[in-house]
């Protein structure tokens, strides 16, 4: 969780909705993780 917490848009809840805001949510989990494989891919 501490990982998502540099994306603004999740970090107060600005959707409204709980469909946006999952979408948001996967969005930013999905970019981290390919952040994280980046960095430790030679």
């Amino acid at each position: 969780m501490s990982w998502l917490s540099g994306y603004r848009r999740l970090h107060p809840r600005y959707e409204r909705g709980p469909r946006n805001y999952l979408a948001f949510l996967g969005l930013a989990a999905a970019l981290c993780c390919y952040k994280r494989l980046v960095r430790l891919t030679p």
